[in-house]
């Protein structure tokens, strides 16, 4: 029976290798499962890398095409624009028109404020990366944002219509002026009358203007003149745009507008519009150093854009951007402005400051200006008495640009429009007003924010998502070498265990041998049949089955 009870100590030690057979088994796989898991997150995170998921969406956002997001905002901006017209009402008519004033006095009056509903309408896609579309501006009267302003308000302001015919007639032959002159004079037409804001901006009716109207339709094809009304006259017009296609940074920039890659009114390269933006969306990944374009056909031009600052607005980060000071010039200080100028002496050219546009303007005599002629020539203070204050703050353009998107944040477009005359001394009614330069009003087109449906939008966009990629990429690149390291570890700490706890199964098969023969020796005799029979039988078996164990293991 003692030898039953070793055998089965033994027996029972095979048992405890066993479990350390499982053990190790178990040990090994969860090492190997951690490898797995840290190189899995490692090739996730150098494909995130690579691949940039953000950018891909990015791209796939910004390119345009039928119900595309960044399509269908710039199709039609949820966003609120606004027109501020400033009135220049003077003050000393009747003093300046009976010689006893050498100057006129001005009063700025407004705001009279109105809503711009832009929308890009018809639009067609072409098959060379472009889309085109007829650009729609109407205006919306805002009673509540005019500070009290009303369309109906009474004011002394200039007679266009006959102050631009003047104008154009003055340069005309003997018989012209006369014929001219018998009218002004049967119509008893004065430069300065009294009319409602309104009328002055949209809808001014002359006896001038009908005769016009009348006997020279292709040139005066309206029979009443207000300066909005012809700044926003887009009848007939279209423009052809960049959907990104080819290029996903020109993505809503002008390829053409009414079929040229450039205006009629100027030589190249003043004339140029393409590339520019109609301050719906600028270029995409714009850089410190880019230089954009702003095109807005009641400017005459596209003006370049330089950046100055950076700002942060909304949570949003901004490029900062000004018209550069050389903008306005006519050749007279920079010669590569000096195709803005159509006279073949440069010292007939207007003054700094004052870009000619009459021949965007039916050959009126049409000037633009910063407001309050701000970083003009002092010579256009000449015959302006008071009323003309400039102020950087009030009167430059500005545009907060965020960089990526190149959606505008935040711009203020600021302009003046006034009548550059000339000689017009052999004029009726109208020598008094012989080369001067005469305010009319001045203009705000503003986009004061983001909807905050939109600024939701462009946070989700701009801020969430790019963290977002940005944490799960370190979380990889943590987690995988977390795995890595943490199998090594249990691998190393496993090797070490088997070095100090052997247990291979031939070990345990010699020990049960020595254990059986040093039991035979301690007895010192043969046992009996039975026991020897029970021996052989009993060994034989277990022999057999630490064999199978053996190779089941390896």
């Amino acid at each position: 029976m003692r030898c039953i009870h070793k055998l089965l100590t033994s027996v029972s030690g095979f048992a405890d290798t066993s479990v350390k057979i499982m053990e190790a088994l178990h040990t090994f796989r969860g090492a190997v499962s951690f490898a797995l898991l840290g190189i899995g997150g490692l090739i996730s995170a150098l494909i995130i890398l690579i691949a940039d998921p953000y950018n891909i969406l990015y791209e796939w956002k910004i390119q345009f095409g039928p119900g595309g997001e960044i399509f269908s905002l710039w199709e039609k901006p949820p966003v609120d624009l606004f027109l501020k017209v400033y009135l220049w009402n003077v003050t000393n008519s009747e003093e300046f028109m009976s010689g006893k004033a050498k100057k006129l006095k001005f009063q700025e009056v407004g705001p009279y404020t109105y809503r711009e509903v832009l929308t890009h309408e018809n639009i067609t896609f072409n098959d060379n990366g472009t889309l085109t579309s007829i650009p729609s501006h109407p205006l919306v009267w805002e009673p509540t944002l005019s500070e009290g302003r009303k369309e109906s308000d009474l004011l002394i302001l200039p007679n266009i219509a006959l102050l631009s015919i003047a104008d154009v007639v003055s340069k005309k032959g003997l018989f012209t002026r006369l014929g001219l002159n018998l009218i002004i004079r049967q119509t008893n037409a004065q430069p300065l009358v009294q009319m409602t804001a309104k009328e002055f901006m949209f809808e001014y009716k002359s006896t001038l203007m009908n005769l016009g109207n009348t006997f020279m339709p292709s040139w005066i094809y309206f029979d009443k003149l207000g300066l909005i009304d012809r700044m926003y006259e887009f009848r007939g017009d279209y423009e052809t745009v960049f959907t990104g296609t080819d290029g996903l940074s020109n993505s809503g920039l002008t390829d053409t507008y009414n079929g040229s890659p450039k205006i009629p009114q100027w030589a190249s390269p003043c004339g140029n519009i393409n590339g520019s933006s109609d301050g719906t969306k600028f270029p995409s990944k714009i850089k410190p150093n880019d230089t954009l374009l702003f095109f807005r056909k009641s400017m005459c031009r596209a003006k370049p854009l330089v950046h100055v600052a950076d700002t942060v607005v909304d949570g949003f980060s901004g490029y900062v951007y000004h018209f550069p000071n050389d903008t306005d010039d006519n050749g007279r200080d920079f010669e590569k402005n000096r195709c803005f100028c159509q006279e073949k002496d440069i010292e007939q050219c207007k003054p700094r400051g004052l870009l000619d546009v009459r021949n965007c303007y039916y050959g009126f005599p049409i000037a633009l200006s910063y407001p309050h002629f701000y970083e003009a020539d002092p010579v256009l203070f000449d015959k302006v008495e008071s009323g003309l204050n400039p102020d950087p703050q009030k009167h430059q353009t500005f545009f907060i640009i965020e960089p990526n998107s190149g959606t505008p944040l935040n711009l203020a477009v600021r302009y003046q429009i006034n009548m550059a005359l000339g000689n017009l001394q052999n004029i009726a009614n109208s020598g008094r007003f012989s080369n001067m330069v005469l305010p009319m009003l001045w203009i705000e087109i503003g986009m004061y924010g983001l909807p905050s449906s939109l600024k939701m939008r462009f946070k989700f966009y701009f801020e969430i998502i790019p963290i977002a990629q940005t944490c799960l990429t370190y979380a990889l690149f943590a987690s995988s070498t977390f795995g890595l390291l943490y199998s090594i570890y249990k691998l190393a700490s496993a090797r070490k265990h088997d070095e100090n706890n052997p247990w291979i199964e031939d070990e345990f098969v010699l020990t049960i041998d020595k254990k059986l023969a040093s039991y035979i020796s301690e007895r010192g005799l043969i046992q009996s049949n039975l026991d020897d029979e029970f021996y052989i039988n009993y060994k034989t078996p277990l022999k057999r089955n630490i064999d199978n164990t053996k190779v089941e293991v390896l």
